[in-house]
């Protein structure tokens, strides 16, 4: 079976046979177009981890606001959701569905909303969220897994798109708010995704997500014989790819399983969700993707597969939380302690609670001397938290130029699963969210916690 690599595995196994020497090599010259040609895949170099805003910015908001707090900036994130959609205008019913556990702060999900987005919801306390701020309808997809039955009847009653992720899921929506006409499934390939550097999700086999396409055909029929005309089809193979090849290659796979499946079912297909995983680059080395480049890349699969986007044609969505809000946020923090033992470290006034990233998967994210961005390395650190933790540390053998106590360090790409997984080991609160505005001003849209805060859950002994 001439299926070697992970690409051509996944297409073996959505035809169920072996491919044939031209299939396969026909197969080799897409994979190799798609995941490493760069020639039509254009990618923009930075200087910098986001190196958008200016020191004086940083140094203005910390005059302003008691160090750590979260920084956002809101021109990056309006320019990018606006880059986002631009890049999928040529679907007439594409949506970008920005996933709220990115970054769950009402004010930055209603400048999404004012930019014409959509939220991926994954809660009933993300629904409820969403229902405040007036999204309604389609303009909700609520993908959750092992969720309470009263979740579902929520997102019934606001309308939202139900992303299926397994097929006892049918017989629990039937009971709790209903079948509607037209449901999503999300759905795991198995098998293992080896993708460029990908380290956080490679082997969709192990991910606790989804349905396996085998379920499908049976699934889906039962969801036809209970008055569903229409359904989407959503997938999620890799997490943080900045290779540019990556959704195209998703694309390939899930608009050919979804034309296969409506034809073995009838059903209408109504549009491929193709998730997120398309990331940011945390590094220096590595170049942003260039978004539009991806969606004309996205646009030549779907024309292969289903002709000329035309109205009443499956449309398109995507999930690019990281994407576009990632590069667009900051912790700012101050340089408070230094130790010199066995290695050289340097104590921050942050720690884990506002960016646990690096202590839960070992992920770089950037960390400058506001002012001195551009001086050489002369040190090394290790650059930690406070908690009462050894793995909190924001950066471990990490060449800096010479760190002063009191400078103020900002940790680059936070605008994205950072405040939103935060937490309250060793009393240690969450802080401030501050947002840049685009005329120039500051807006606290999210106040430190109090012990007061921490207190308030708790029963007390009398």
């Amino acid at each position: 079976m001439m299926c070697g690599s992970p690409f051509l595995f996944l297409l073996c196994f959505f035809r169920k046979r072996p491919l044939s020497r031209k299939e396969t090599d026909g197969y080799n010259v897409i994979a190799e177009d798609l995941l490493n040609n760069r020639s039509n895949l254009t990618i923009e170099v930075r200087p910098m981890p986001n190196d958008a805003l200016p020191s004086q910015v940083f140094i203005d908001a910390a005059a302003k606001f008691p160090t750590p707090f979260h920084l956002y900036d809101e021109a990056g994130i309006r320019r990018t959701a606006r880059a986002v959609r631009e890049a999928f205008a040529w679907n007439p019913d594409y949506r970008e569905y920005y996933a709220v556990k990115a970054l769950p702060n009402p004010v930055i999900l209603d400048i999404l909303k004012q930019e014409g987005l959509g939220l991926d919801c994954s809660s009933l306390t993300e629904l409820l969220m969403a229902e405040r701020l007036g999204f309604h309808g389609n303009e909700i997809m609520f993908s959750a897994n092992a969720m309470p039955a009263e979740e579902f009847d929520l997102a019934r009653k606001l309308g939202a798109i139900i992303n299926l992720d397994d097929i006892s899921d049918i017989g629990l929506l039937e009971k709790h708010g209903g079948i509607p006409e037209t449901v999503c499934v999300r759905v795991n390939t198995g098998g293992t995704f080896t993708f460029g550097s990908n380290r956080i999700m490679g082997n969709p086999g192990e991910a606790k997500y989804g349905w396996m396409p085998s379920q499908l055909n049976e699934g889906l029929n039962r969801l036809k014989a209970l008055g569903v005309k229409r359904f989407g089809m959503h997938a999620f193979l890799a997490s943080n790819m900045t290779d540019p090849g990556y959704y195209p290659a998703l694309a390939h796979i899930l608009f050919d399983l979804l034309r296969k499946t409506a034809e073995a079912t009838g059903l209408e297909p109504a549009f491929a969700n193709l998730s997120g995983g398309i990331g940011i680059p945390y590094t220096r080395d590595v170049p942003p993707v260039d978004i539009r480049a991806v969606g004309e890349a996205v646009r030549k699969e779907y024309m292969a597969v289903f002709g000329e986007p035309a109205p009443g044609k499956p449309g398109i969505k995507t999930e690019l939380g990281r994407y576009i809000t990632g590069p667009h946020g900051f912790v700012v923090t101050h340089a408070v302690h230094e130790k010199k033992t066995f290695k050289h470290y340097i104590g921050v006034d942050a720690c884990a609670v506002q960016l646990i990233r690096p202590a839960m998967y070992g992920a770089y994210h950037e960390i400058s001397i506001v002012g001195r961005e551009h001086e050489p390395p002369t040190e090394t650190y290790d650059i930690t938290g406070c908690l009462c933790e050894n793995n909190d540390k924001f950066a471990i053998d990490r060449p800096m130029p010479e760190i002063h106590m009191g400078d103020l360090l900002i940790i680059h790409d936070a605008g994205a699963h950072a405040f939103a997984m935060g937490y309250q080991y060793n009393g240690r609160l969450r802080k401030a969210e501050i947002l840049y505005r685009t005329d120039g001003s500051y807006q606290q849209i999210r106040r430190a916690e109090t012990p007061e805060d921490y207190f308030a859950t708790m029963v007390w002994p009398e």
